[in-house]
């Protein structure tokens, strides 16, 4: 019989949340964020910084390649704290994403090492060359010279690549990479077409271990996705129900009404429910459970839509103010509606689900 899984924060777990969310906090400027997302490039480097500066970048490294030496639980805690915030970093793909990718490959080879030791370092920034849509247990486009829908790829200076003789590390800078960024629905995070020559950059494991590592990495990238997502809606639920105790309405506050209050105590309840999904995931890949494809395709299945309806009510429950360029929930909703589609829908993970738990797949 599996070990139950642990829902609760430890107090290391509050300290480094205390720790993002102030630097976070302290970087909160939203005109600033909006003229960023605009101009296609809303990543704020100063605060890629801070959060380098605190570990973020590192926490999945181990420490003798200058990392923290954490695990999938506190980069869940990283990434809640940069969903309720819709964070232009590229936490998820690089430190989480293709960290983890390195790591399931030899990481006592001196060029993996060394990447894995830059990352954690800040120095750089690597991207696993897949579309965002990818699910872990679904096709991979091996041997595709290009590939669309890469995310951050326009932040990123290394390009994973997987191939059919296995997965190669690519300086973007060379001249036989070419990242022509696309038009995404979250601006915050941005996606783009790569190609890449063919034979170009160093290979750092052959199949079959290379499209092993590709699935673990994605396997916990769509695990800590839906830490992600519960904090988008925790945001949209608490400015929800913030915003309804000051806008007054025939002298009362409008949150005071009960249809009103009906529909935030449902939402109140989905997201506690979201809660216990994204940390059973984290906890299951924190503990390399066998039980952990189950737990993230539970998690996704479930926390996507939770965010997407958070947002949405959120938008609503503003008003007119909550459909404006210039209130941050139209940024909740797309970051919402962006990743109830990454790492897999919420439709390919409920059949991922159907076939893991042994039953009936969903009509």
């Amino acid at each position: 019989m599996s070990t139950p899984p642990d829902l609760l924060y430890s107090e290391p777990e509050d300290d480094l949340r205390a720790a993002v969310r102030a630097s976070l906090t302290a970087r909160a400027d939203l005109p600033a964020a909006l003229a960023r997302a605009e101009s296609g490039d809303p990543y704020d480097p100063a605060l890629w910084s801070s959060l380098v500066g605190i570990g973020v970048a590192g926490l999945l490294v181990p420490e003798s390649l200058g990392g923290q030496g954490a695990g999938p639980r506190e980069a869940a805690v990283v990434l809640e704290e940069l969903g309720r915030a819709v964070t232009p970093a590229p936490c998820l793909t690089s430190s989480v994403v293709a960290t983890t990718t390195l790591l399931a490959c030899d990481s006592d080879s001196p060029d993996i090492a060394g990447l894995l030791t830059a990352l954690a370092r800040g120095h750089k920034v690597a991207v696993l060359a897949l579309p965002l849509g990818t699910a872990p247990d679904g096709p991979l486009p091996t041997g595709a010279d290009t590939v669309r829908g890469v995310a951050d790829a326009v932040r990123a200076d290394v390009l994973l690549t997987l191939r059919q003789d296995g997965l190669y590390a690519v300086e973007t800078a060379s001249s036989a990479v070419t990242v022509e960024p696309l038009t995404p629905l979250d601006l915050t995070r941005p996606l783009a077409t790569v190609t890449v020559d063919p034979g170009a950059g160093l290979r750092i494991a052959a199949p079959p271990v290379a499209e092993s590592a590709v699935r673990a990495g994605l396997l916990t990238g769509a695990g800590l996705l839906a830490s992600e997502q519960l904090g988008v809606a925790e945001w949209c639920l608490e400015e929800s129900v913030r915003h309804t105790k000051d806008r007054y309405q025939f002298n009362r506050p409008v949150g005071s009404f009960q249809a009103l209050k009906h529909r935030m105590a449902q939402l109140w309840l989905e997201v506690a429910s979201a809660r216990a999904a994204a940390r059973a995931a984290a906890d299951a890949l924190a503990t390399g459970s066998p039980d952990a494809p189950l737990a993230v395709a539970l998690a996704q299945a479930y926390c996507g839509p939770v965010a997407v309806h958070a947002a949405e009510e959120c938008v609503q429950l503003h008003g007119g103010i909550g459909m404006t360029w210039e209130h941050p929930a139209h940024l909740a909703l797309k970051r919402a509606k962006s990743d109830a589609t990454a790492f897999g829908s919420t439709g390919r993970h409920k059949e991922a689900l159907a076939v893991l738990a042994d039953l009936p797949a969903p009509g």
